[in-house]
C-alpha cells in the first residue's frame, strides 16, 4: 500500500448537468451542436456547452463593438462604473457556493480551493472599482506661459479575453474588471473544459445591471473562436492566458492587424533554499507550492535549488511533508489536491517524469498515476525527482503536474545562474534569514514576481506577469489596469501667442 494520505470518495449527490450558453448581445444564445465536460474526478457529465463558431464570435464582436462606439459604458463615469462592479461583487459572494461546485466537478480542483478562490475573486472587482473612481492622466503646467499639455487614458476599445481551465474564474476575475474599470467592452472564451463559472457570471452581470452588448461570452474551442477573437480588425486587442505555445499562436494571429496582445504564459519557477533559512516554513511552502492546484498553476514552484550542505536533509523533509498531503476526493473539504484535468494530461506529466528516469534522475518518491479509491484514475502522484542535471527537460520545460524537481548549488552566483538558465521568468524565490541574499537574489533574479520567504503570496494591489516566454504586459493592479488604456496627448496654445511661420512680403 501506498504510504501517502488519501481521501477516498464521499457520498455525494451531484447537481443537474449545467447548459452553458453564449451571451451575446445581452441575450442568451442556445443553437447548434454542444460538447459535454465528463467530471475529472468522477468521470460523469457535470455541463453541456454551445460550441461557438465563426458566426458566434463575429456578432459577438459586432456588439462589442456597437456597446463601446456608442459610448453606453465607456462614456460613463468612473462612479457609475465602479458602481456596477460593486454589484457583481457582491453577487459573486452570495453566488459561492453554487459557482465553487462546478468549478470543482469541471476542473477537478478541491472545493474548499474554489471557495477560496471565488470568494478571493470578489475581492479583485472591488479593486478595479476602486480604479475605476481614480483613473487619471497626467498634466504639463511647465511648458512655458502660452502652453498648457495634459496625457489623457482612454479605453482602448473591444477586448478579447481568451482564459484557460486552471483557474476558469480567479483568472476571468484578473482581467475582465479591469477591463470594464477601463471603459473597454468585451468577447470572452473559456476553456471548453471549464465553461460554467463564466456563463454563471454572464447572469450575475445582467443582474448587476451592465448594459447588453459590454460584456459578451462565445463559448467553443480556440479553432475557430479563439483565432477569430485574436485576428478579427474590429478587436482592438487581445488578453490571454495559458501555455507559451499557443500564446505565440495568438500572438501571430493578432499581428495582422498589429493589435495590443497581453500575454500570461508558462513559467518554470524556482525558489532557492539557502542553509541559514528557517527550513521548516520553506519547506512547507515548497510542498504548497508544487501541490497547489496538482501543479497545475503557471506559478508551480516546480523547482527547488537547494544549497547543497542541506540538499538530502531539506529533501527529506519535503518527501515526509508530501506523503502527508491529503490527495482525493475534491468534494470532500479535507482534500487539498485534486484531479488531473484529462487522461491526455496525465499521460504527458508521466511522460516527463520516465524521461527524467531514463536520464539518469532518481524518483524519491510517486512517479505514477494514483488510484483514489471510488473514483477514476485520473490523479496522480506526489513527485520529487532528485539528481537532477539543468539539461534535462523535466527541469527546463513546463510540467504542470504535482512533480517536484531538486537541483543544489555552492554560491549565490551559482544559483542565480540556475534559476536564469530558462526560457521563462514568471516568478521566483528565494528562503535565506540574510536580507542582503534576498535583497541581492531579487534584483538579479529573471522574474515578473520574486518572493522572499514565502511563495504565492499575492494582492489585488501588486501587479503580476513575467519576463521572457513568461508573456507580454501585466495584470491586476494598477498597471493591469493601465493595459486597457490607450495614451492621447493633448496640447493646448493659451491665447493667440504662436509666431506667425508664413511673414508677409
Amino acid at each position: 500500500m501506498l504510504d501517502l494520505t488519501v481521501i477516498p470518495a464521499i457520498q455525494n449527490t451531484l447537481p443537474p448537468v449545467f447548459d452553458a450558453r453564449h451571451l451575446i448581445d445581452g441575450r442568451w444564445q442556445a443553437d447548434g451542436p454542444t460538447s459535454e465536460r465528463l467530471s475529472p474526478s468522477h468521470g460523469t457529465v457535470v455541463s453541456r456547452a454551445q460550441i461557438g463558431t465563426i458566426q458566434d464570435a463575429e456578432a459577438a464582436i459586432a456588439a462589442a463593438r456597437a456597446a463601446f462606439d456608442d459610448g453606453r459604458w465607456s462614456q460613463l463615469s468612473g462612479k457609475a462604473r465602479a458602481t456596477v462592479l460593486l454589484k457583481v461583487a457582491d453577487l459573486i459572494e452570495v453566488n459561492v457556493e453554487r459557482m465553487a461546485l462546478m468549478e470543482t466537478l469541471e476542473s477537478g480542483k478541491p472545493i474548499t480551493q474554489a471557495r477560496g478562490e471565488i470568494s478571493g475573486a470578489a475581492d479583485l472587482w472591488r479593486y478595479a472599482a476602486s480604479l475605476a473612481r481614480t483613473l487619471h492622466g497626467d498634466s504639463h503646467n511647465s511648458l512655458g506661459a502660452d502652453m498648457l499639455a495634459v496625457v489623457l487614458k482612454e479605453p482602448i476599445g473591444v477586448v478579447s479575453i481568451i482564459t484557460p481551465w486552471n483557474f476558469p474564474f480567479w483568472i476571468l476575475s484578473q482581467k475582465l474588471p479591469f477591463a470594464l474599470a477601463a471603459g473597454c467592452t468585451c468577447v470572452v472564451k473559456p476553456s471548453e473544459l471549464t465553461p460554467s463559472t463564466t456563463v454563471i457570471l454572464g447572469e450575475l452581470l445582467i443582474e448587476a445591471g451592465l448594459p447588453a452588448g459590454v460584456v459578451n461570452i462565445v463559448l467553443g474551442y480556440g479553432q475557430p473562436v479563439g483565432a477569430t477573437l485574436a485576428s478579427h480588425p474590429s478587436v482592438d486587442m487581445v488578453t490571454f492566458t495559458g501555455s507559451t505555445a499557443v500564446g505565440r499562436g495568438i500572438a501571430a494571429a493578432a499581428s495582422s492587424t498589429l493589435k495590443k496582445v497581453a500575454l500570461e504564459l508558462g513559467g518554470k519557477n524556482p525558489q532557492v533554499i539557502f542553509p541559514d533559512a528557517d527550513l521548516e516554513s520553506a519547506a512547507d511552502a515548497v510542498t504548497f507550492g508544487v501541490y497547489f492546484n496538482v501543479g497545475q498553476c503557471c506559478n508551480s514552484g516546480s523547482r527547488i535549488i537547494v544549497h547543497e550542505d542541506i540538499a538530502k536533509d531539506f529533501t527529506a523533509r519535503i518527501v515526509d511533508l508530501s506523503k502527508q498531503v491529503a490527495f482525493g476526493d475534491p468534494l470532500d473539504p479535507a482534500t487539498q489536491v485534486g484531479a488531473i484535468v484529462s487522461r491526455e494530461h496525465g499521460q504527458k506529466i508521466d511522460a516527463y517524469v520516465t524521461a527524467a528516469r531514463k536520464a539518469g534522475a532518481t524518483v524519491a518518491l510517486g512517479g505514477a498515476a494514483l488510484q483514489v479509491p471510488g473514483l477514476g484514475p485520473q490523479f496522480y502522484q506526489p513527485t520529487i525527482v532528485t539528481n537532477v542535471t539543468p539539461d534535462m527537460a523535466i527541469a527546463r520545460e513546463e510540467v504542470f503536474g504535482p512533480v517536484l524537481t531538486v537541483l543544489t548549488f555552492r554560491t549565490l552566483e551559482e544559483a542565480l545562474t540556475l534559476v536564469n538558465d530558462a526560457d521563462y521568468g514568471l516568478s521566483a524565490g528565494v528562503w535565506s534569514e540574510n536580507v542582503h541574499t534576498c535583497l541581492q537574489f531579487a534584483r538579479m533574479a529573471q522574474a515578473g514576481t520574486v518572493w522572499t520567504n514565502t511563495w504565492m503570496d499575492g494582492f489585488p494591489e501588486v501587479t503580476f506577469g513575467g519576463f521572457k516566454q513568461s508573456g507580454l504586459g501585466r495584470e491586476i493592479g494598477r498597471h493591469g489596469l493601465d493595459e486597457f488604456m490607450e495614451i492621447k496627448s493633448l496640447v493646448m496654445r493659451i491665447g493667440r501667442t504662436r509666431a506667425p511661420w508664413v511673414r508677409p512680403r
